[in-house]
């Protein structure tokens, strides 16, 4: 793993000498100052990246080989690509585009899609270091996984479901989870562990199916896309999460409006049956079908509610702090009533879970 930095563009690579420079992060031969040391002849040469060649800071930064700097590199350069979206005018934004501006500009964003400290088996996409053609493709692909109860109390990863903006599947596997399971969830991802005894495939399969995509600098999308990410463990700056573009009319406050109730709104069709499980492609569908409908149909991105959706809305109730051993089966004999659970870690490190419940 190393970086490819030939086309990123210089401010990029002045911006990423600094940091190491604040950091004080060493490469292989030294840091930047040793660097300069061994490479220039005459004394009193610059120091300031600004004042260096293309060609010099790339030599430098490639010094760079532990996995640990190389990402901490890649997500620094993510975050300035982010931050040049956010500073750049929105005027000559492509409908692509305006959807991704919508998501980072979503005052969840920062909370949602901040992932560090990452671990070394996340992929870190290196799209901050290409050039502005490979930044600014329009190439789309939608995401969703399938996610079981691990016995640590994480999310583990036991399918994904992928398709690209004609709606193509170019991913629809099963996924081995690398920790023993404790809850299947079946009723809700429909998955069971005779699935999960003939899957073949790692998270890192997983991961360099996506990369190629990614690395092209395509957008990725999905609703609460977030989750998806961090089940996958990719990182990657370019996202459309439909659960942060639309919104209710009538929201006193930024309320996320369920990927079963924009399809209705907006598609005309229920992507969720009640008492069907999850099924990945279908959603990762949907997904792409509301933001092509904004992109090519110039659907609006604000909701007027329906009846029925807010007495769904209001039909949900969360149960917080649950421990992270009491699976979905042993609340089902808890509650009495028709309803379908569906099950989120929100505290790894208490081991905590959220049941939301549709009643």
């Amino acid at each position: 793993m190393e970086l490819k930095l030939a086309t990123a563009e210089k401010q990029v690579l002045e911006e990423l000498v600094k940091l190491v420079q604040s950091r004080g992060l060493r490469g292989e031969n030294g840091g930047w100052k040793e660097f300069l040391d061994a490479k220039d002849k005459m004394i009193g040469s610059p120091n300031d990246p600004s004042k260096r060649s293309h060609d010099e800071l790339v030599s430098f930064l490639t010094t760079f080989k532990k996995k640990q700097d190389l990402q901490f590199l890649k997500c620094h350069a993510n975050c300035l690509l982010i931050e040049k979206l956010e500073q750049e005018s929105p005027d000559k934004d492509t409908p692509e585009q305006c959807l991704v501006r919508l998501t980072v500009e979503h005052p969840a964003y920062s909370l949602d899609y901040s992932f560090e400290p990452l671990s070394e088996d996340w992929f870190v996409s290196d799209v901050g270091m290409k050039t502005s053609k490979v930044m600014e493709s329009t190439e789309m692909v939608a995401v969703d996984c399938e996610m079981v109860l691990c016995d640590d109390g994480t999310e583990g990863l036991v399918r994904v479901g992928a398709v690209d903006r004609h709606l193509k599947v170019i991913l629809d596997e099963f996924v081995k989870p690398d920790k023993p399971v404790v809850d299947y969830r079946t009723d809700i991802t429909g998955i069971t562990a005779e699935d999960i005894e003939k899957a073949t495939l790692s998270l890192l399969d997983i991961q360099e199916t996506l990369q190629p995509f990614l690395s092209n600098g395509a957008i990725l999308v999905g609703h609460s896309l977030n989750k998806d990410l961090e089940v996958l463990k990719i990182d990657h700056p370019k996202v459309i999460d439909t659960a942060l573009i639309f919104t209710y009319s009538n929201a006193r406050r930024p309320r996320r409006i369920s990927l079963n109730n924009l399809c209705k709104s907006i598609l005309g069709y229920e992507v969720r049956k009640a008492g069907v499980s999850h099924d990945c492609v279908h959603d990762a569908t949907a997904a792409m079908k509301l933001a092509l409908a904004v992109i090519e149909k110039r659907a609006t991105t604000t909701i007027p509610p329906s009846k029925e959706m807010l007495e769904v809305e209001r039909a949900k109730l969360f149960i917080h702090k649950i421990p992270h051993n009491v699976t979905s089966e042993e609340l089902e004999q808890v509650l009495s009533g028709d309803f379908t659970l569906d099950v989120k870690v929100i505290n790894q490190a208490n081991c905590m879970s959220l049941f939301s419940i549709d009643l």
